[in-house]
This record gives C-alpha cells, sequence and structure tokens, in this order.
C-alpha cells in the first residue's frame, strides 16, 4: 500500500467482507469509523495504521430523506434559517428511534413551509418528496395555528371578518378560526395561510402584529423545541 493510502471503501469491502457497492452504502449510513471517528465520505484515503470498523448494527442499506423541524427565530430569512441546520443546533430531545445525525441530511433540504422573516415558530425543511407534495402541492388543504401580539383597536366587527374571507394581498383568503387568547393575543387557525397574509388580515381590521409565531402546521406542533433549534421528524408523525 502506498504512503496515500487506499479509498475507505475498498478497505471496508475487504474487511468486512462485501461488495464495494455495499461498502459504499455502509458508508454513506454513518456506520463506518476510522481511528473512533464517523466518516461518510467512501472516497477518503486511509492507511494500514488506521482502525477502520462497523458500528453495532450496521446495515449497507442508502439512507432515507429526512425532514427537519426548525424553532425559526423571528428576523431571520430563508437562508439565515438555513444556516441554522447545523449539528451543533440539533434540540436535545429525543429523536427518531435509530435515526443519527449525519452531514448529508444539511444537503438539498428545501423549505416547505415559508414563514415571513418577521414571524417566528415552526419551519419545516424537507429532502423527502412526499413532504414537498404533501406541503407544498397539497399545502392548501393542511391546516396551520398561528399566535399573534397585537395592538391597535380593533373594528366593531373586526373578529367576525378574521373568522370569515377577507381580500388581502390580491386574493380572497380561506375562512380562518380567530379568536381572543388574551387582550393582546390572537390565536388564528386556518388553511392556505400565506406568509403576510395575517399580519396583512389584522391590519385591515385595526390591528398591528407585533409578533407572530407558527405553533402547528397540520398535525404536527412546534412543542418544546426551543428557539433557533431543530429537530428530525419523527417516523410516526404525519402532518
Amino acid at each position: 500500500m502506498s504512503d496515500e493510502g487506499i479509498r475507505l471503501a475498498k478497505r471496508v469491502a475487504e474487511t468486512v467482507p462485501c461488495s464495494r457497492g455495499e461498502a459504499e452504502r455502509y458508508i454513506a449510513g454513518g456506520w463506518v469509523t476510522v481511528d473512533g471517528d464517523v466518516v461518510e465520505d467512501p472516497a477518503t484515503r486511509v492507511t494500514s495504521a488506521q482502525t477502520v470498523a462497523l458500528l453495532p448494527g450496521a446495515e449497507p442499506v442508502e439512507p432515507a430523506p429526512v425532514t427537519i423541524l426548525l424553532h425559526k427565530p423571528a428576523g431571520v430569512d430563508a437562508a439565515g434559517a438555513l444556516a441554522l441546520i447545523a449539528p451543533e443546533t440539533l434540540a436535545a430531545m429525543p429523536n427518531a428511534p435509530g435515526l443519527r445525525y449525519l452531514r448529508r441530511h444539511l444537503s438539498r433540504l428545501t423549505i416547505v413551509t415559508p414563514l415571513e422573516p418577521e414571524a417566528s415558530g415552526l419551519l419545516v425543511l424537507s429532502q423527502d418528496w412526499r413532504v414537498t407534495r404533501k406541503l407544498v402541492e397539497d399545502g392548501a388543504r393542511v391546516e396551520q395555528e398561528y399566535v399573534a401580539e397585537v395592538t391597535g383597536a380593533i373594528a366593531d366587527d373586526g373578529l367576525a371578518r378574521l373568522n370569515a374571507s377577507m381580500r388581502v394581498q390580491g386574493r380572497a383568503t380561506v375562512p380562518l378560526k380567530a379568536s381572543w387568547q388574551s387582550e393582546a393575543r390572537l390565536r388564528l387557525a386556518g388553511k392556505d395561510v400565506r406568509p403576510g397574509q395575517v399580519i396583512a388580515m389584522c391590519a385591515e381590521v385595526g390591528l398591528t402584529v407585533t409578533s407572530l409565531r407558527r405553533l402547528r402546521i397540520g398535525r404536527v406542533a412546534l412543542g418544546q423545541l426551543p428557539v433557533g433549534r431543530w429537530r428530525y421528524l419523527h417516523e410516526a408523525e404525519r402532518f
């Protein structure tokens, strides 16, 4: 062996032993360690002095695409939200059984539930075409829930108008379910809610939104996820 070593995939294939394709799937799945550290790149060069091993439970299976739930802070745009998805911001809370963090989970993520930069709350990013289809192509049928902190004096018929269809942002909205949670807090839930819609609707009835937070998308809630942190969507969770 030369001083430069050989490809990790070749070493794994010789060590297990297995086919080169299986070796690459072991590596892509984060099951292979080099001197105790997980290495995910099959092209990594390893020398004979380095220890290559499989983690317990290793399977030569291509990792499935993941969906990530982020508690987006207020004032963060789409680019900033993507930048928040990093190993150090993964929430210290139970994740899906058997789902381990891999570097590849951070690639090709698509924001499928946009939020206006000034809003905070639940943001969904996914690599999974099934989730994208559900929340983008069929998103108009998925209910969202928000809490809005507001100031100003609401019009006499303001709450009724919020609960009915309104024309804002150049379109007629789907009727929402709006109710007061306190003197300055509104809860709003409805389908086909688009970025900027809640703020525009409140303005139409005399209210200024000072903060807006999305609590739920379909059957998936923000829960106890801390601001600026993310977690994986559990296998049993459905929007």
